[in-house]
């Protein structure tokens, strides 16, 4: 059959909507939603969060049973009045005795009730709450080599989604107690009441469970099928609202309108499915309670009228049925529930339990701002793969004081280096020394205390300004923020602000530009007084009237501290001590900038490609074209 036929096939199925168009560029991310009905492993990771709360858990258990007990108690008070008070011949004094009984099986039910929907509702919350602050803590602490390789889209689904289906089986979970006591009382109380009629009620629950077993297995398909498409419509729509600078850019909204289309129209066919699945069983639940109040009123009408049954039991049967099909739907979807809790359990037991691949070790050393800032490479060999190293027995030393550049082609692993330094990674051989000790021998606060970073990409967080100057270091009081802010430049946009340093940062700081960005990370990195300065292709983003001003702010402000530097901008190359050439994960020349023209080689090409036609421009015009780009 052509595609064709299929794509006719696929709108005359559902009229009035277009048929699904290729997904070019789409991606299909499966993720289990359904798993065992009871993981006895799983239980016992999620008990340790429940148990300091079970004195809560117990007694919403005492208030569930009380709950049933009204609920299997209000049908045979009202059946008993009937027979008592209300039949032709009763004692009109049995009403009001029925009248309170049923006042006080109903203040019971709704105490009950209370108590069991409140105490459950704050266990859960509270579980809820320590489970995202233990995976979050836990997700702090892992490794970045983790983080490299992870979606954060499926960690955000595991803090959220995951979490709140924990959240759903621990609410009802609760309550399934309730059904399964209702629904084995309301069977004991039909048969005590009368054993034929209420066996003869009792023939639909096998047809039920019948039609159960049936609908199950494709409506577990289906359910999982609206789950994953709506996973995807949503992934979809993030990354078009995150990207639609590019996607306006490219002038792509229509190509990502129609990718965005096709998965939304996947999403209508399997919730329309699902939604068909869900649905069916309430006619068919409707239709057996109706042929079982039928029976009841036929049967037991004979019986009745026979002299063999009073009016009040048939009256207690029919209540009785109307609440007896309630506890079997409960429980099918509680184990629906069940299924996705235990897959979500699962899930973020996985996340509590990743590897800390860095990890302090028990006697580790604790580096002081008396360390020295030296910086040592011994013979270091690393790699994300450890099968592909891109670092080759890389070997040099930084003195203290001094300012060094990595430079290098793409690929040449300068980064990687700096990454080192602050042991984002370990090595695979050989050892980074800072202040002459082993960063594996360090802990992690006291080496994040003496290495300060600046990113080609600054990250802000949501916050003042003057909160995120001195986000590493909260002892700094406005006047080190403002000092430091004037050192890189940052103070004079920061003062035309209606309020200055508390003006709060949009996400990511998107009320500022980029290169203001990047002076407040300076800025950051000066305030936290580290002994060790290193700038990641800090000044990529910055024009060179900016960067002229930085530059002046690092030679006075790197005096006294190591600084490491990437850069390919000639200013900030060419003001470091020594200069490091890598190439293919080794160092091929070491020098300073006259040293390393002088040899001829690789740097001597990279700088004549990349800086010699500026570095050509009269200092004189230089300084002309930076007044002109200050007096504009």
């Amino acid at each position: 059959m052509s595609a064709v036929d299929d794509e006719d096939r696929e709108a005359a199925a559902f009229p009035g909507q277009r048929p699904p168009r290729a997904s070019v560029g789409s991606h299909r991310i499966e993720e289990e939603v359904f798993g065992k009905a009871y993981d006895p492993k799983t239980v016992r990771r999620i008990w340790a969060y429940v148990r300091p709360y079970r004195a809560k858990i117990y007694l919403s258990v005492m208030a569930v049973l009380v709950f049933t007990g009204t609920q299997l108690a209000i049908p045979l008070i009202i059946g008993n009045a009937v027979d008592t008070a209300l039949v032709a011949g009763g004692d009109p004094s049995n009403l009001m005795r029925a009248v309170v009984a049923f006042a006080v099986a109903v203040l019971l039910n709704f105490g009950a009730s209370y108590v069991q929907e409140t105490q459950v509702g704050q266990v859960a919350e509270n579980v809820l709450f320590d489970m995202r602050r233990a995976m979050f803590a836990q997700l702090q602490r892992v490794s970045l080599s983790f983080m490299d390789k992870t979606e954060v889209g499926r960690l955000m689904s595991r803090l959220q989604g995951d979490v709140n289906s924990m959240q759903e089986f621990l609410e009802t979970s609760v309550v399934s107690v309730g059904d399964i006591v209702l629904l084995g009382g309301i069977i004991v109380v039909l048969l005590s009441l009368d054993p034929w009629l209420g066996l003869l009620t009792l023939v639909t629950m096998p047809i039920l469970f019948i039609i159960r077993i049936f609908w199950l297995p494709p409506a577990k398909r289906a359910f999982w099928a609206a789950h994953e498409t709506n996973s995807l419509t949503a992934g979809a729509m993030a990354e078009g609202i995150n990207g639609v600078r590019t996607v306006q850019n490219l002038d792509r909204q229509k190509v990502n309108f129609d990718l965005y289309d096709d998965k939304a129209y996947h999403n209508l066919r399997t919730q329309l499915t699902g939604s068909k699945y869900a649905q069916v069983m309430v006619p068919i639940v409707d239709t057996l309670t109706g042929i079982s109040m039928a029976t009841v009123v036929v049967v037991g009408g004979a019986m009745v009228l026979g002299g063999s049954l009073q009016v009040g039991v048939i009256v207690a049967f029919l209540f009785y049925i109307q609440r007896f099909f309630d506890p079997i739907r409960s429980l099918t979807m509680q184990y629906s529930i069940m299924q996705r809790a235990m897959t979500s359990g699962r899930r973020i037991t996985e996340v509590l339990d990743l590897p800390t691949v860095i990890e302090d070790k028990p006697q580790a050393v604790r580096l002081t701002g008396e360390m020295d800032g030296s910086v040592e490479f011994r013979n270091v060999v690393f790699g994300y793969d450890p099968a592909r190293p891109v670092l080759k027995n890389v070997s040099f030393k930084v003195n203290p004081g001094e300012t060094i550049a990595l430079v290098g082609p793409t690929g040449s692993g300068k980064t990687s280096a700096m990454a080192l330094v602050h042991r984002f990674y370990d090595v695979q051989d050989g050892a980074v020394v800072v202040g002459g000790h082993d960063v594996r021998d360090v802990t992690q606060e006291s080496l994040g205390e003496q290495v300060a970073m600046v990113l080609q990409e600054p990250f802000l967080f949501t916050g003042t300004i003057f909160e995120n100057i001195r986000y590493n270091k909260r002892s700094a009081t406005r006047e080190d923020v403002v000092a430091a802010a004037k050192a890189v430049g940052a103070h004079d946009f920061v003062a035309r602000f209606a309020k200055g340093y508390d003006t709060m940062l949009e996400q990511r700081g998107s009320n500022l530009s980029l290169g203001q960005r990047q002076l407040i990370s300076f800025a950051r990195a000066l305030v936290a007084d580290a002994k060790i300065l290193v700038l990641d292709e800090a000044t990529a983003n910055i024009d060179s009237y900016t960067e002229r001003q930085i530059q002046k702010a690092l030679e006075i402000l790197l005096e006294g501290r190591t600084g490491m530097v990437i850069a390919h901008r000639l200013a900030t190359i060419r003001g470091a001590d020594r200069i490091i050439v890598l190439q293919n994960g080794e160092k091929i020349e070491e020098g300073n900038h006259d040293q390393l023209m002088d040899l001829g080689g690789l740097y001597s090409r990279l700088y004549n490609m990349n800086y010699a036609s500026f570095d050509d421009i009269p200092d004189e015009l230089v300084a002309q074209a930076n007044a002109r780009a200050a007096s504009t």
